[in-house]
């Protein structure tokens, strides 16, 4: 299993920084490909964004990464190689939207909009919206979107911009769209490049199956249609325990030299150093542009890093003796225009043993309710669940939270958060090596780009352009 370590140093054909799913990723690959590796993570613990977390009241539950579904193949094939099964997100009875002075309706899940409500006030702009964003994303390049033929046109322009030019701009539909960037982003419409999300959305699928907005934000067949047996934790967990010492844990890189012809030296800790041919980083651009490089990385790189910081998101989960909202028929999946929580899953266990209702609390909402009391946030988050789920929502057994801005070693979550012009400008250093150091992580990948699927395909990606040069 990966161990703390002091040593003076070691050394390795390829020097791996992160062990998320990324970073460890291309060591699985390096390290059955033959060649020596050694991951180097800041953290006391493996798993970056995916983190399990045990409940006081037995069990547990989790505070990041969490669902899987249709087109994310390398993930699911990373969990099947290493003994990880899944089973379905809990889907099963009628949805909750609450919109304007409060009025709340129940919806079936399967109705056209999928999670998305179909309430009539808001009902045309959505359909609008995503029919627009979809067909709009087919003609960017997954692998470059700065190319696209309207690159410049919309990347000079925001998400909400574009939102309030092409629909009716209601009050109603923005505050709908800023609960799905939220949750999507940890980010609001204002914050986010137009360009950006048209990639995004195109990199919502695989070579097969093109990107479409519904992907991103619904249950049955999009991203969260499945989750991981044990919790996502389970399979960095289980590739760790393959690489055992080569993993080292609380190694903060904080330097690395290429500046002469030997090998690349890896400043990490107080006194460790590691030595290797190549280095993979494998770690968000906010923290990667906080390492010192020597020589110093070209202005382009650089200048990418910071313009790349991360969303900001906070999981907040009520533990119940019971899922007691199933048996009124709900599937514990809200969508609300008022927060602090605005959209809502069921991630109680598989066997329904205890229930959990899990909320996002993303983008605006996050940045004012975590400078708030805990008491008060917690009252109004509760209250949330109550609206969407009966008053038997405020009597909870436990309350998780988990704000990934506070976390030293993300400084946020979910993904990184690209305004308008940063493609077009910067767009080009984003996977390209400089010298001997190559990048990885979630925000590099072509496909699935923010979710785990797209941090285990840049593991293979970075770790396949590594190894052709070994």
């Amino acid at each position: 299993m990966p161990r703390s370590t002091q040593a003076a140093g070691r050394s390795a054909d390829v020097i791996v920084i992160g062990a998320g799913l990324a970073g460890l990723t291309a060591a699985r690959e390096i390290a059955q490909a033959g060649r020596s590796v050694i991951v180097l993570e800041a953290r006391n613990r493996v798993g970056g964004r995916v983190l399990n977390h045990a409940l006081g009241s037995g069990g547990y539950t989790e505070l990041g990464g969490m669902f899987t579904g249709p087109t994310q193949d390398h993930i699911q094939a990373l969990a099947t190689e290493v003994g990880i099964g899944t089973f379905p997100t809990y889907n099963t009875g009628n949805n909750v939207f609450v919109g304007g002075g409060g009025r709340r309706e129940e919806f079936p899940n399967n109705t056209p909009f999928g999670t998305a409500p179909p309430d009539p006030v808001v009902a045309p702009d959505i359909a609008l919206a995503v029919t627009l964003l979809d067909q709009m994303s087919q003609s960017v390049p997954v692998d470059t979107p700065w190319t696209s033929a309207s690159a410049e046109q919309w990347d000079r322009q925001t998400l909400d911009t574009w939102l309030r030019s092409n629909t009716s701009g209601s009050d109603e539909f923005m505050a709908v769209t800023s609960a799905a960037t939220e949750a999507i982003f940890g980010s609001e419409p204002r914050e986010l490049s137009l360009l950006y999300t048209l990639f995004y959305v195109a990199a919502s699928g695989n070579e097969q199956n093109p990107g479409t907005f519904e992907r991103n934000f619904n249950t049955a067949g999009g991203a969260q249609e499945s989750r991981f047996v044990g919790g996502a934790q389970m399979v960095p967990l289980q590739v760790a325990a393959q690489l055992g010492a080569r993993v080292l844990l609380n190694q903060p890189v904080h330097r690395i030299d290429q500046s002469s012809t030997g090998p690349v030296t890896v400043y990490s800790g107080r006194h460790f150093r590691a030595f290797g041919q190549r280095v993979i980083v494998a770690i968000p651009p906010t923290l990667a542009g906080r390492i010192e490089y020597d020589p110093p990385l070209p202005p382009l790189r650089d200048q990418l890093m910071q313009h790349m910081p991360q969303g900001t998101l906070m999981k907040f989960e009520a533990i119940y003796d019971t899922p007691f909202w199933r048996a009124a028929g709900l599937t514990g999946q809200a969508v609300s225009e008022t927060g602090p929580i605005k959209v809502t899953f069921d991630t109680s266990p598989a066997d329904g043993s205890f229930g959990v209702l899990m909320g996002f609390i993303g983008g605006h909402e996050a940045r004012v309710w975590e400078n708030r009391q805990e008491g008060e946030r917690q009252a109004a988050a509760l209250q949330n669940l109550a609206t969407y789920f009966g008053n038997q929502a405020l009597s909870p057994r436990e309350i998780v939270e988990f704000n990934w801005s506070t976390e030293v070693w993300n400084r946020g979550c979910p993904v990184a958060v690209l305004a308008p012009g940063t493609l077009i400008d910067f767009g080009a250093a984003l996977r390209e090596p400089v010298g001997r150091i190559h990048w990885a992580g979630t925000e590099t990948s072509t496909y699935w780009n923010g979710y785990m699927d797209g941090a285990v395909r840049s593991g293979e990606r970075a770790a396949a352009e590594v190894l052709a040069l070994l």
